[in-house]
């Protein structure tokens, strides 16, 4: 799909937006808060903005473009948010989570293959980039943090570095009330830009809390 068409979308999201009710949504969404005329909340820790009279995005303590991704991610967080949602505790892998499994193929190939092959023979740039998403440290793989992507979807990035013939190999949990929050698909959008700010994070060799205060 090309710009025009995401651009196209993202207009049909914000419309989408206005209609809804925003005391509602926000009672829904702990993590929303009002600041003057506009809902903020954080995706991976970046701080975003959404004007409550026009639904336009912004990214009020960087100078960077709010991406159409993260447009539509957040878009469809309020949009598919369903009463009661709640974080229940219940770690489980994305092929478990409710309506996944037509997602599951490219889960593997576009997320966990390429995190793996990212961060091949980098544990130590990983572990640096999960610091700067103010990750907390799991017990688990040779690499494990637990990073919000939103708050109320966090993600547990797990890496293991292979040795000889056994390639490095990766895997990504949720909890399971995932997609109580969000539309499946989105869960495979989530996960991918967690795996490109960590990359980028790797990259730039950015310090601890680059990406906003919790």
């Amino acid at each position: 799909m090309g710009a025009d068409h995401y651009e196209a979308l993202c207009s049909q999201w914000r419309q989408r937006f206005l209609n809804m009710d925003q005391a509602w949504l926000t009672a829904l969404l702990p993590e929303l808060c009002r600041e003057g005329n506009a809902l903020t909340l954080r995706l991976y820790g970046r701080k975003l903005r959404v004007d409550a009279d026009s639904g336009e995005i912004t990214a009020p303590e960087d100078s960077l473009p709010v991406t159409r991704t993260e447009k539509l991610t957040v878009y469809t967080l309020f949009a598919y948010v369903r009463p009661g949602a709640r974080l229940r505790g219940e770690w489980v892998s994305f092929d478990r989570l409710r309506d996944t499994a037509v997602f599951a193929p490219a889960f593997r190939k576009g997320v966990l293959q390429s995190f793996a092959a990212a961060f091949s023979g980098r544990t130590g740039a990983l572990e640096a980039a999960c610091r700067a998403l103010h990750g907390t440290p799991l017990p688990f793989g040779d690499v494990g943090y637990e990073i919000d992507s939103f708050q109320c979807i966090p993600v547990r990035f797990l890496f293991w570095q292979g040795e000889d013939e056994i390639p490095a190999s990766a895997n990504l949990l949720f909890d399971v009330s995932a997609t109580d929050f969000i539309h499946p698909e989105s869960i495979v959008t989530i996960a991918s830009l967690g795996v490109s700010r960590l990359v980028q994070a790797a990259d730039a060799g950015l310090p601890p809390g680059a990406f906003g205060n919790d």
